[in-house]
């Protein structure tokens, strides 16, 4: 198991690995019957020349390449840990830009990095239950990144029937090819610049709130059960 893992860790092993998923994301997006639904207020706003942060919960990922027109402008926050490399690697063969970090930690630095994007008129993507969970529990981070740029927070998510769901920490979904799938995206969550903390809150528990029923509804969409977030005791 170590040798293999050995294996794993080169980095001609990892690209290969990486192009082999891309290429599965491909398959699976042009055999399948895929709809989007509510993209234009956010692409309307970005070829205005205006920031946007898109919010999708981790075990939503791997189809979110095929969910905005506008991908190849697109920054993703992805963990400095290993796993979070291969994603980089993986959306790199669709033109997106990763940064790593998160909110939690090494997060000045990250956030510093996600506030200069912004502050061009860029778009970031940020999966606010990442990158260890709980699962579909939002972290503060896009909240704040939200009040220092006066970007809108726009959730994302989509579901797929055929899938496969993992049993990882975040039930990470696997749409199987010639699928029917459903990207939707939400309403903008706008956070004022004179927030307290109070209303931070407010607005992390309604990004929170509103991607998980977003999500519901897609898997409604496509007749696949729901998956629910993680039981949390308190939230310090």
């Amino acid at each position: 198991m170590r040798q293999l893992r050995k294996i794993f860790k080169r980095p001609a092993v990892q690209q290969a690995l990486c192009w082999i998923a891309a290429q599965y994301i491909r398959l699976v997006w042009v055999t399948g019957r895929w709809q989007i639904t509510g993209e234009e207020p956010a692409n309307q706003l970005f070829e205005q020349g205006k920031p946007l942060i898109i919010a999708a919960w981790h075990g939503r990922l791997l189809m979110m390449p095929c969910g905005w027109r506008y991908r190849g402008k697109m920054h993703v926050l992805i963990s400095s840990h290993g796993d979070g490399q291969l994603i980089s690697k993986t959306m790199a063969h669709f033109g997106m830009r990763t940064i790593a970090g998160s909110t939690r930690k090494r997060g000045a630095e990250a956030l510093l990095r996600l506030r200069r994007v912004l502050r061009d008129g860029g778009a970031v993507g940020i999966t606010p239950d990442g990158p260890r969970g709980p699962r579909m529990r939002a972290s503060l981070g896009i909240v704040q990144l939200a009040r220092m740029t006066d970007a809108p927070i726009f959730p994302l998510t989509y579901s797929a029937r055929p899938r496969h769901i993992f049993g990882s920490w975040d039930r990470f979904i696997l749409p199987l090819p010639f699928a029917r799938g459903q990207f939707l995206w939400g309403d903008a969550i706008v956070v004022p610049k004179d927030a307290d903390d109070a209303a931070m809150e407010a607005k992390r528990d309604e990004v929170e709130r509103r991607l998980t029923e977003l999500t519901n509804q897609a898997d409604d969409m496509v007749n696949q059960p729901r998956i629910a977030p993680a039981e949390i005791e308190a939230r310090s």
